[in-house]
């Protein structure tokens, strides 16, 4: 992992002096409030080292009241552990996929829905203006909360070690690993593959000893997780975007002072505009990167997959599911899909 660690060196400059604000602020007094941060991803992805520098400001900017804690690569549990633990306060932060959340969240898969946004233009339209905003009330009905605006996931691509997926025909019965979301898995269930659920921390062994043929992440995920030790090509689909949002627990967060509360969405909300920022560069220059690992790379013609998904139910079972109010948010970015 030496050459990502060397990349994001050049690509975040300067982040290893942050961590020196925990040793100036308050001078080693025990901090008022301990929590703790899980995400799922590498410690070499973004989420990690902008939410790490996110934590750095909140320190100081508490003078150490507030403490946090960082826990990656799914050191307290699987994705869904830690849904079931920050749902409890177990776990105060959490850092969770869009498309993960929807288990808990219907509403939270919205912007997973197939082929809705062409570039991240839209997508920044939609996530920050009024799908963004009616996602996140969804969210606050429940014990959890959004703490920020949504992280950057990045747009899905699809990998195989077994065949050459170029048009929706090249799907047909392909064994392929999901995340345990109902979006996903409809997704490919309707386009006719063999879509099958599997947790993040199970991914690279079921690769690893073919209990799937292939997988679909973004490009950030499929090199800090070494997946191209597993696969041999790249499908650029672009078939989901997928965000992130770090969730936080209600009762927990209620704890904190209001002038505190401010801070940490203060903080979380620079690092997620520095983690956007990363993540579009990373998939541009990770293609290269990628190629260097020996995945070969093909550009597929999205329009195809697009149509073939339209000419099932898919779009028009999923408007049925989230109701009118969600699925104009969508469509007021996205264009008429049903």
């Amino acid at each position: 992992m030496r050459e990502f660690r060397l990349s994001r060196r050049t690509l975040l400059a300067g982040a290893a002096a942050v961590p020196v604000f925990g040793i100036l602020t308050r001078r080693g007094d025990a901090a008022e409030f301990n929590f703790k941060l899980a995400t799922g991803q590498d410690p070499t992805h973004p989420v990690n080292i902008r939410a790490q520098e996110a934590i750095d400001r909140i320190r100081e900017a508490t003078s150490g009241r507030l403490d946090i804690k960082l826990f990656p690569a799914n050191q307290l549990g699987s994705d869904t552990d830690l849904l079931a633990q920050v749902r409890n306060g177990s776990v105060e932060f959490f850092n969770l996929a869009t498309s993960i959340l929807s288990t808990f969240v219907p509403a939270a898969s919205l912007p997973n829905t197939g082929f809705a946004f062409k570039d991240y233009d839209a997508v920044w339209q939609a996530m920050d203006g009024g799908l963004g905003e009616y996602v996140r009330a969804e969210i606050a009905k429940t014990p959890i909360t959004t703490m920020s605006k949504v992280w950057d996931n990045g747009f899905r691509q699809i990998t195989s070690s077994t065949r050459e997926i170029k048009t929706p025909e090249d799907l047909k019965g392909f064994k392929i690993r999901v995340p345990p979301a109902p979006m996903l898995t409809s997704l490919f269930k309707a386009l006719d593959a063999g879509a099958a659920p599997i947790n993040f921390n199970e991914l690279y062994s079921s690769l690893q000893t073919k209990v799937v043929e292939g997988e679909e992440n973004p490009l950030p995920i499929i090199a800090t997780t070494r997946l191209y030790e597993v696969q041999k090509t790249c499908s650029m689909t672009g078939h989901v975007w997928d965000g992130y949002w770090i969730l936080g627990n209600k009762k927990a967060v209620a704890r904190l002072p209001e002038d505190v509360r401010a801070i940490v969405t203060r903080e979380f909300d620079k690092s997620a505009v520095d983690q956007r920022a990363d993540v579009a560069k990373l998939s541009v220059s990770l293609r290269q990167t990628l190629t260097e690992k020996g995945i070969t790379f093909f550009d597929v013609d999205r329009t195809l997959f697009r149509d073939a998904l339209a000419k099932t139910s898919f779009y028009k079972d999923w408007k049925a599911k989230f109701g009118d109010a969600g699925w104009s948010q969508l469509e007021a970015v996205a264009g008429k899909l049903v």
